[in-house]
């Protein structure tokens, strides 16, 4: 179980990659936020770079369990259940959208892509046309869009007209 100190690193930590990006924000930085010494940060992350990969773990992991937890059933249903998943790690997409090298965390960018090719799969199956898989994709980037650009919004405001777009744009 991760320490109080620890999960307040990654919050202070999160917030300022979110608002300034990660490159623009100093471990001083945190640890002044926090009222810490450098060294006392240095106790729960090795690097910038450590502290990163802490923050974007939880979100890799829960889409991998997702991902190779579903199968195939009730397309809205899913496409639900992913908005949820989304909007719940939309923090960690806007760190990505402002600074596109968090990408090279955990291989996040060639994952990313595989994450999409295997929900595309459970929501319309294997086998699909070119202009399936190009509605599939711009239905699930535009979800992903949704939870960043409308981050401020309830989330009660966002998830239905962003579901029921995508739905549309897959045909269900």
């Amino acid at each position: 179980m991760p320490s109080d100190t620890r999960t307040r690193i990654q919050e202070v930590a999160r917030e300022l990659f979110v608002s300034q990006g990660v490159q623009n924000t100093s471990l001083r930085q945190i640890s002044d936020r926090l009222g810490i010494t450098k060294p006392a940060l240095y106790y729960h992350f090795a690097s910038r770079d450590d502290l990163v990969r802490s923050i974007v773990q939880p979100m890799v992991d829960d889409i991998e369990r997702f991902v190779a937890t579903r199968r195939p059933g009730d397309a809205r249903q899913l496409l639900d259940d992913y908005f949820e998943l989304i909007w719940r790690h939309r923090e960690v997409t806007m760190m990505m959208v402002r600074e596109l090298s968090v990408l090279g965390f955990l291989d996040l960018g060639t994952r990313m892509f595989d994450w999409r090719r295997r929900i595309i799969a459970l929501l319309l199956g294997p086998e699909l046309t070119q202009a399936q898989h190009i509605r599939a994709t711009v239905a699930l980037g535009g979800m992903s869009d949704c939870s960043v650009e409308y981050a401020n919004l309830p989330v009660e405001e966002v998830k239905p007209a962003a579901v029921e777009a995508a739905a549309a744009a897959l045909g269900l």
